[in-house]
């Protein structure tokens, strides 16, 4: 059974808590999300150490100290000078893997002091959820957080293998996405619709079978709707398209669903699809306003440049003005293109995951939760 934070005893949250987050994002969204966890352990721990990772930077196996040739733009170092605006406080950066000397500065450090550790994945065990590893990082702190929703569908040594060595639990904002998602899943108001769009379309196959008897509507943009499009003998000419034959032999057996919509038209350049065109607009639209249960990932089309991005905020206006709906939105891109647009507010939540919001909605088990429900601790 998952343990939560936001229900722990107070003699439970004493010494230094170890939070695992995820600042992987090209903005700071994703660590604004995590601010009230942050500052709930600054009221019960003694201090909060801070691990997290960013890019896929080639892996060293060091036990400490900051590798040769290591990659400083996959560094933390802003990251922690912008969790210190965030947070109004001094942040303390760790900027190797002395895993001995950061405990004696830790504990030599002043109560409520805050630090974050260096991009967890420079070391060579963090992807291979080595226990070594997982040891180590324990030896920070005295009890884990895992507050990295975005992140929990990794196997990782600071998601997974951690929880063996310290009593562990889930942060604010990992229990606000599971209770928002499972909602969705379990009990969702009807119409049910489901928006997917985005560069990748194997990601998508799994809400796709799971939500195949629940959804009144799937509407589809972006790689997905491409490659079904593909599969019904359209020509795409050069649009993103992907998926292995085993991929492409169940994204056919979607073409049979009742629910589906795909783009009637489109914007094109170059022979390629950029965006969903103003018939299929008005067919979303008209889905959309009658909905009063809407789950959103990826959008319609090439939004990086506005003449592609047409669609895309058609959508997400009309999810905003329909007073009857609860929406979820998730995914890097569509949150970025909602607070871009000032429209994030107006959904009844946003998700801080995109691989993991479309694993956990298709009912898969993800690793850093899972590894929380084993706990003993």
């Amino acid at each position: 059974m998952i343990k939560y934070l936001s229900k722990a005893r107070e003699k439970e949250l004493t010494g230094t808590a170890l939070l695992r987050l995820d600042f992987n994002t090209k903005n700071e969204w994703r660590m604004e999300a995590a601010i009230p966890t942050i500052r709930f352990l600054l009221k019960y721990a003694d201090k909060v150490v801070i691990l997290s990772h960013r890019g896929r930077p080639a892996s060293i196996k060091i036990t400490a100290g900051k590798p040769k040739g290591f990659d400083n733009t996959l560094g933390l170092s802003r990251d922690a000078a912008s969790l210190r605006t965030l947070l109004g406080k001094r942040i303390n950066f760790l900027s190797d893997f002395d895993f001995p000397a950061h405990k004696k500065f830790i504990a030599e450090s002043p109560r409520k002091s805050v630090f974050v550790l260096e991009n967890l994945r420079f070391l060579d065990g963090e992807r291979k959820n080595d226990k070594k590893l997982a040891k180590k990082l324990a030896s920070l702190g005295d009890f884990y957080v895992n507050d990295a929703f975005a992140v929990s569908h990794r196997k990782d040594a600071s998601l997974a293998a951690i929880t063996g060595f310290l009593p562990s639990y889930a942060g604010l904002e990992l229990e606000k996405e599971m209770k928002f998602l499972s909602r969705v899943m379990k009990k969702p108001k009807k119409p049910l619709v489901v928006i997917l769009g985005g560069a990748k379309a194997r990601d998508k196959l799994g809400i796709l079978e799971f939500f195949k008897n629940k959804a009144d509507w799937f509407l589809l943009g972006g790689a997905a709707a491409n490659t079904l499009l593909f599969l019904k003998g359209v020509k795409t000419g050069k649009s993103l398209m992907n998926g292995d034959a085993d991929d492409l032999k169940k994204l056919r057996r979607v073409l049979g669903y009742k629910n589906l919509i795909l783009p009637v038209d489109w914007l094109a350049e170059k022979s390629a699809i950029l965006d969903i065109g103003g018939n299929t607009e008005n067919l979303f639209l008209n889905k959309i306003k009658n909905a009063k249960t809407v789950i959103w990932s990826g959008p319609m089309g090439m939004v990086e440049k506005r003449k592609f991005s047409g669609g895309t905020l058609a959508v997400a206006r009309e999810i905003a003005k329909n007073n009857n709906v609860f929406s979820i939105a998730g995914g890097g891109e569509t949150v970025t293109f909602l607070k871009k647009h000032r429209l994030a507010q107006k959904f009844g939540f946003i998700s801080t995951g995109g691989g993991a919001m479309l694993r956990f909605l298709a009912g898969e088990k993800l690793p850093g939760i899972e590894a929380l429900k084993r706990n003993k601790s």
